[in-house]
């Protein structure tokens, strides 16, 4: 991509996308309010200090100066295009068009890829691998300029999407923004809770709580832009939890358990429509479950093992057991290798739970 790009904003975001071109022989030229995430993200190989015209702008600062800062750069940069990496696109799409000079050179976008760790620290090169990078171009938007959204989007190894901003907005609620309030208020149910019950935590807390160590700050401002998708979502919510509160109220009330049936039955049905690994086909999987010191190199051992053997792991989970030294390692395989990978380990003296 023989381009000029500069990325305004070296946070999680800014510096994942330069390092990501980075690896693609791409030099991206940054900029920051921040001297310190500026220096931190040269220092890490994201890019070099903004010094020269640009084909190309990225803006990957907070929601609530997304807009002030495209317009800022869409003056500044007469002759490129203008992009961001905003969660939420239709409010930042009205602002710039209502106040910018030539809004037709913005196209707002957004990586649907991220991490609980924020700042220049916790960037990665391959935060963007197979993942959804949404683009949502304006009413003026030319075929040329989509086109060179999508080519940045794919040096990045993301998979580039086109919606509108409203048809975005939408599908982040539910997708993005809903997940979040939830994980949210269930960590919250936990400050009552006494270190006894905490003792007995599993992954099924660690992974429905796991988002909700994210940025309040940050998020406050994406749920702010995009609350009239969000508050129907909740209702419906409200719906079901009032549904179930009056079950669980009266369990052995005519309708109740079936009532109870019904939405454990809706959840199944609705992991099976995700796309990918962790939806419809992870259900297919089958879970062989490693027990392995809790010391360095012994997860390395134990997958350097399995790679030997030529077994593809379709995922891993790690959990730690509370109260004894051992780590318990979910490896997850196509059916027709778990006879395999279990014959494999225990015949090298490898412990399964």
């Amino acid at each position: 991509m023989s381009v000029n790009i500069k990325i305004v904003g070296t946070g999680l975001i800014g510096t994942s996308i330069g390092l990501a071109l980075a690896r693609k022989g791409i030099t991206a030229q940054l900029a920051d309010q921040s001297a310190s995430n500026l220096k931190l993200a040269i220092d890490y190989g994201a890019g070099a200090a903004a010094s020269e015209a640009v084909d190309v702008v990225v803006v990957c600062v907070p929601p609530d100066l997304t807009a002030t800062v495209v317009i800022q750069e869409l003056a500044a940069n007469p002759n490129a295009i203008v992009t961001d990496v905003a969660s939420v696109k239709s409010a930042i799409r009205h602002e710039v068009d209502t106040s910018a000079e030539d809004p037709s050179r913005y196209i707002g976008s957004h990586p649907m890829a991220g991490r609980e760790a924020g700042g220049p620290k916790g960037a990665r090169a391959d935060l963007f691998f197979a993942r959804p990078w949404v683009i949502t171009p304006g009413s003026e938007s030319s075929q040329e300029q989509i086109t060179q959204l999508r080519q940045l989007a794919l040096e990045m190894d993301a998979l580039p999407i086109v919606l509108s901003p409203q048809e975005h907005d939408a599908s982040v609620a539910l997708v993005s923004h809903l997940p979040q309030l939830i994980s949210s208020a269930l960590a919250g149910r936990l400050l009552a809770a006494e270190a006894a019950d905490l003792s007995l935590t599993g992954q099924g807390l660690r992974d429905t709580t796991r988002i909700a160590a994210s940025d309040p700050a940050m998020w406050l401002q994406i749920l702010q832009q995009n609350a009239n998708h969000i508050a129907p979502l909740l209702a419906e919510l409200k719906a079901d939890i009032d549904a179930l509160t009056d079950a669980f109220q009266d369990i052995n009330g005519a309708g109740s358990l079936s009532q109870i049936h019904r939405l454990l039955t809706a959840g199944n049905d609705g992991v099976a429509k995700v796309p990918g690994k962790h939806g419809g086909k992870y259900l297919e999987y089958k879970t062989v479950t490693a027990l392995i010191d809790d010391s360095p190199g012994a997860l390395a051992s134990l997958l350097t093992f399995i790679g030997e053997k030529g077994i593809n792991l379709e995922d891993i989970q790690l959990e730690h057991s509370p109260g004894a030294p051992i780590g318990l390692v979910e490896l997850q395989v196509l059916p027709q290798l778990e006879a395999d990978l279990i014959s494999q380990l225990t015949e090298n003296g490898w412990r399964l739970a």
